[in-house]
């Protein structure tokens, strides 16, 4: 078992450091917020878990630091700020990045941790919440075979697929064309199931006989029912969403690609954070269509 740093303990994040600690792993926690740390010492740490003051308090003597944090400025102020994590890792150490943020940054940290002797991966995740709990995430990796090598078997604790997808930045770029995918997937769900609502039909039949076979889906499979009910008080919210889409548009400025349909959605997401639904699950998407 390994001494580790875990940075970030949001929904995503706390349930990774659990399975960690779960595997026997002596975990030093950070939160930006101490008494969210504190907390989940108390329930997860079995005995074996720490909370301190700062990353860089947390990454000292140990084998690797995993962060799951909110945006670009977050991760750049727990890696390379004045308390950031880079300034205690001893060489060799391997940081372990699940935040969704731009390939740009990622980059960035790589060429950072090469400079200091430290492996950097980044390694944002799909699955969502209940795949964090379940320890069931997807993980697009960008890094060195050395790192991946370094990296990978901590990652297994909270993953059952890891996929070493390119160079340092194409782990964030992969992602990217998840969020692609999955926005035109929830728009077209959206309007499958009101059109099967105006056409008087009965839902579950409908679900029974459409999600098995060439338009079944995740999201059908994962969020038909919550929709029919109205349900959204869980799940990918809507204002992450549209923070991820915004960097997929950012990465198409650059790569000359073009996202319409994605355009067109994130659109239909920035109408339904007017009427209050930022942060309900992206299926939320279906109360912008009107229901008789």
């Amino acid at each position: 078992m390994a001494k580790l740093a875990f940075i970030g303990l949001g929904v995503m994040g706390g349930q990774m450091a659990k399975h960690l600690a779960a595997a026997g792993h002596d975990l030093t926690v950070y939160n930006r917020t101490r008494s969210k740390a504190d907390a989940w010492v108390a329930e997860h740490g079995r005995g074996r878990a720490n909370a301190v003051d700062s990353p860089a308090e947390a990454a000292k003597d140990v084998e690797a630091v995993l962060a799951c944090v909110g945006n670009d400025d977050d991760l750049a102020s727990v890696t390379l700020g004045r308390d950031g994590a880079f300034r205690a890792m001893a060489k060799g150490c391997v940081f372990i990045d699940h935040t969704t943020v731009s390939a740009k940054i990622a980059r960035q940290l790589a060429v950072e941790a090469k400079g200091m002797g430290l492996h950097s991966v980044d390694a944002p995740v799909t699955g969502g919440q209940v795949g964090a709990q379940n320890g069931t995430l997807t993980l697009m990796c960008g890094a060195t075979e050395k790192g991946i090598a370094a990296a990978t078997p901590f990652m297994q604790a909270y993953s059952s697929r890891i996929v070493h997808v390119g160079a340092p930045g194409a782990g964030q770029t992969t992602k990217m064309c998840n969020q692609v995918a999955f926005a035109g997937t929830i728009q077209s769900l959206s309007e499958a199931l009101r059109f099967a609502q105006a056409a008087g039909l009965d839902l579950d039949r409908v679900y029974e006989s459409i999600s098995g076979g060439a338009a079944g889906s995740w999201q059908m499979t994962n969020r038909w029912a919550t929709m029919v009910r109205d349900e959204f008080d869980f799940g990918f919210a809507v204002d992450w969403m549209r923070k991820d889409l915004g960097l997929a548009f950012d990465e198409a400025r650059a790569n000359g690609a073009t996202l319409p349909v994605a355009a067109l959605v994130d659109q239909f997401y920035a109408e339904v954070q007017g009427i209050g639904g930022g942060r309900q699950d992206t299926s939320a998407l279906v109360r912008r269509l009107k229901q008789d």
